[in-house]
């Protein structure tokens, strides 16, 4: 592992911790998470920044996970078949992601970062629960449609890159199997734990993950994980908005500064 000085794993930690809660909260902690791992971490190979990230993510998604099932109406089972087709799609994913450079990473990062903030911008209603309505039958078709669409694409994507991952199953799962966000997003922390699982587990397997540096970080990423979910529970996603907005667009000018200054 690198060396790192006290003020960078500082910083590290605080992005880990803010990136549990959002992650919590409406999905998206990686657009924080991955990019604080690259700022931090500058000459680390890609491979490296992403197997860590992937060791921190599982402890606050499980966290987020076990409060969510506790207190918020989630079909388990439902969720399980998607996360294992998840596991096997972010696995794919890591394997092809091993030969990914750092300069190749951040334009890719830059575009899903923008894209997700004119998401935010264009739907003021993103991350709020839905009142008064019914919800839809869960059929055979948008079973499968869930199990290989959202569990096997968004987990080859989250093996392959990441960042994003939540909002973007929050997104899906609302979408396939007209879930209330808040119940979408409990249903996604449960995914995400498979997705980090197998992502973790071929990095893992290829070396590339500073386990050390992981540890540390994880514990604040608990923490915020599982504050934030309690706070969806109870107050809902939407103040979160401006909060992400201003870290997207944030990170976007970092990087783009990185990469071509």
């Amino acid at each position: 592992m690198p060396e790192i000085s006290l003020t960078t794993l500082v910083l590290l930690c605080l992005a880990a911790l803010v990136a549990g809660w959002i992650d919590a909260v409406v999905g998206g902690g990686g657009l924080l998470l991955l990019p604080a791992l690259l700022l931090g971490l500058p000459n680390v190979q890609a491979a490296h920044i992403l197997g860590t990230n992937k060791a921190v993510a599982i402890v606050g998604t499980t966290g987020a996970a076990i409060t969510y099932v506790r207190k918020a109406p989630v079909r388990v089972w439902t969720a399980v078949r998607i996360g294992l087709a998840a596991l096997a799609g972010s696995m794919a994913g890591a394997f092809f992601a091993a030969g990914i450079s750092s300069d190749v990473l951040r334009p890719v990062i830059m575009v899903v970062l923008l894209a997700v903030a004119a998401f935010v911008m264009l739907r003021p209603s993103f991350g709020a629960k839905a009142e008064g309505e019914e919800r839809a039958p869960l059929t055979r078709a948008r079973i499968v449609t869930a199990i290989v669409v959202v569990g096997g694409g968004i987990g080859f994507y989250d093996g392959l890159f990441g960042p994003g991952t939540g909002t973007f199953l929050v997104l899906a799962l609302t979408a396939v199997l007209h879930l209330d966000l808040v119940t979408a997003s409990a249903t996604a922390k449960i995914v995400n734990v498979c997705t980090n699982a197998g992502a973790l587990a071929m990095f893992a397997y290829q070396g590339s993950v500073y386990w050390q540096l992981a540890a540390v970080m994880a514990v604040f990423n608990l923490i915020g994980g599982t504050v934030g979910a309690r706070m969806a529970l109870s107050k809902g996603a939407e103040f979160v908005r401006g909060v992400l907005l201003v870290v997207v667009l944030s990170l976007v000018a970092k990087l783009a500064f990185d990469q071509w200054a």
